[in-house]
């Protein structure tokens, strides 16, 4: 009798332990969704978008360490406001989209913060050089939708953009601040 009782709390503990299955995996709304970047050239803000991205999200609000989200963004689908600056800024010194045509991102971690406030954590890809990054954000619920808004800085140079005369942080800053909102359905 004492064997079985140690049998079972043996096979017990490991089950008291396991963590619930992570959320459902779901499309964001891509028509509701954007992603948008300011950085600054000599010094006067330059905004621009990318126009199409896709991600992958199961996230729970109860649950934030359950989180996992993918994001990949087509850099061909840049738009700085002009033909003249979008062009160039596809090209090899740049992002080099014949190279390297998307960017990724991965949460690692989703922590609370306060009340509809989350932090995540995980790995930024561009041009095959990938960095950490923490991008505070918050949630709010309508409609029966959920929408997630929050920015970023990252430095472009640790990803290679802007190589060669461009790395002068003189005419172009290094610093972007990353700006997302992610429209996905209600769970």
């Amino acid at each position: 009798m004492k064997i079985l009782a140690v049998s079972l709390f043996v096979l017990a503990v490991p089950l008291a332990h396991a963590q619930a299955p992570a959320p459902a995996p779901q499309k964001i709304i891509a028509a509701k969704s954007s992603i948008r970047f300011v950085t600054k050239q000599m010094n006067v803000p330059v905004e621009g978008q990318f126009k199409r991205f896709d991600a992958t999200v199961g996230f729970d609000p109860a649950r934030p360490a359950a989180t996992r989200a993918e994001f990949e963004v087509d850099l061909a689908s840049i738009d700085l406001g002009s033909d003249e600056g979008t062009t160039e800024a596809k090209r090899k010194p740049w992002l080099d989209v014949a190279s390297f045509p998307k960017a990724r991102f991965a949460a690692t971690e989703v922590k609370s913060t306060g009340p509809n406030r989350f932090e995540a954590r995980g790995t930024l890809t561009i041009k095959g050089a990938s960095q950490p990054v923490v991008a505070p954000f918050t949630l709010t619920q309508a409609g029966g939708e959920r929408v997630v808004e929050g920015q970023f800085p990252v430095k472009r140079l640790q990803f290679k953009v802007g190589e060669g005369e461009w790395a002068d942080t003189d005419t172009v800053a290094d610093e972007v601040l990353v700006r997302f909102k992610f429209t996905l359905p209600a769970s």
